[in-house]
C-alpha cells in the first residue's frame, strides 16, 4: 500500500506538482523556491515521523516525473534506521517513472543503521531513451559516537532500471549481513562509508565523462608505486605499498552505447565523500538551481 505518491507535469511551461499525497510514517516537504527563480525545477524533501525508520515500518512511495520536468527527490539529514525489534524489518521501496527528456535527481543524505537494525529498500526507475537519471545510493558504518561501526543485523539495497517499458537496463543489489564465520565489521575492515552513484541519459553526459576522469586520476595517484627504471621499490618503501587507499573509487559503463555510468565507493570518511560529490555535481547548479550537496 502506498505511504506517498509525488506527480510533477508542465503546467504553463513549468515544472510543478500535480498530485501530492503522503500519510504516516512518511511526509513530503516541497519548497515553493530552490535557488535561482529562473531554473525550472521542483525539489521534494522526505522525512519521517520520530526522525528516522522504526523497526516494522514499511514505506511505499511512487514518484512520476513528466515529459520535460525536472525533480529532485532528497532528505534534510542521514536516514537513520533504528534497533530492530525481536525479528520485525523496516523496508523502504520507491517506483518512479521518468517521461521524454525528463530529469530525476535522487541524491539523499547516507542511510545509517543503528546496532541490530533490519533494513531494506528497493528502487525501481522506468526510464524513456531520452530520460535522465542520477541516483546516488549509500551507507555509513552506524553511530560512531556510540562506538557501533557495521553493527547492524541486514542491510539490503536492490535498484532496478528499465528501458523503454520493461526491458532490463540495470539490475543491482548490495547486502550486508552478519555472517557466522566474519562480521560486516571485519569484512569491511577500515573503510566507514560505502556509496553507489548513477548517470543516465543526455544532460547527465558531461558529468560522465567528468566523473570517469575523475576517478582514473584518484585511483592512479591512490594505487601508485613509485619505480626506478622498470624495478618497483621493493625494501625501503615496503610501508608505501602495504598503506590502504583511504577513498576507493571504480566506474563502468552499461546500457546501449554506454548510455549510463556506474561510479562505486569505499570510503574511510563520510566526509570526503560529500567532498567527492560536491566537486562531481558542482555544474548541475544550472539544471538543480543549487549544488547538490552543498
Amino acid at each position: 500500500m502506498e505511504t506517498g505518491k509525488v506527480i510533477v507535469e508542465k503546467v504553463r511551461g513549468k515544472s510543478t506538482v500535480t498530485k501530492c499525497f503522503s500519510k504516516y510514517p512518511l511526509k513530503f516537504i516541497i519548497p515553493t523556491k530552490v535557488g535561482s527563480s529562473e531554473t525550472d525545477v521542483v525539489w521534494i524533501y522526505t522525512i519521517t515521523y520520530g526522525g528516522g525508520i522504526v523497526s516494522g515500518d514499511s514505506i511505499a512511495c511512487d514518484i512520476t516525473v513528466g515529459d520535460g520536468c525536472t525533480t529532485v527527490l532528497t532528505t534534510q539529514a542521514s536516514t537513520k534506521v533504528y534497533k530492530a525489534v525481536g525479528a520485525k524489518s523496516s523496508e523502504q521501496v520507491l517506483e518512479a517513472r521518468i517521461g521524454s527528456n525528463a530529469f530525476l535527481a535522487v541524491i539523499p543524505d547516507p542511510v545509517t543503521c543503528f546496532s541490530t537494525a533490519k533494513y531494506s529498500q528497493r528502487q525501481v526507475f522506468k526510464v524513456m531513451s531520452d530520460s535522465s537519471l542520477l541516483l546516488v545510493d549509500w551507507i555509513t558504518s552506524g553511530r560512531h559516537e556510540r562506538g557501533e561501526k557495521w553493527d547492524f543485523d541486514l542491510y539490503k539495497s536492490t535498484n532496478h532500471i528499465f528501458y523503454d517499458g520493461d526491458e532490463p537496463l540495470f539490475l543491482d543489489t548490495i547486502l550486508l549481513e552478519q555472517g557466522t564465520c566474519a562480521g560486516i565489521a571485519e569484512r569491511m575492515q577500515d573503510y566507514q562509508v560505502i556509496a553507489m552513484v548513477i548517470l543516465l541519459g543526455p544532460k547527465l553526459k558531461h558529468v560522465q565523462n567528468q566523473i570517469q576522469e575523475d576517478v582514473k586520476k584518484i585511483m592512479s595517484q591512490s594505487l601508485h608505486m613509485p619505480t626506478i627504471g622498470s624495478r618497483q621499490y621493493t625494501s625501503r618503501h615496503n610501508d608505501h605499498h602495504l598503506t590502504k587507499p583511504s577513498f576507493l573509487a571504480s566506474y563502468s559503463v552499461f546500457g546501449p552505447k554506454g548510455i549510463g555510468g556506474v561510479t562505486r565507493i569505499a570510503a574511510m570518511t563520510t566526509e570526503s565523500v560529500y567532498n567527492f560529490l560536491q566537486h562531481q555535481f558542482s555544474s548541475m547548479e544550472p539544471l538543480l538551481g543549487v549544488r547538490p550537496y552543498s
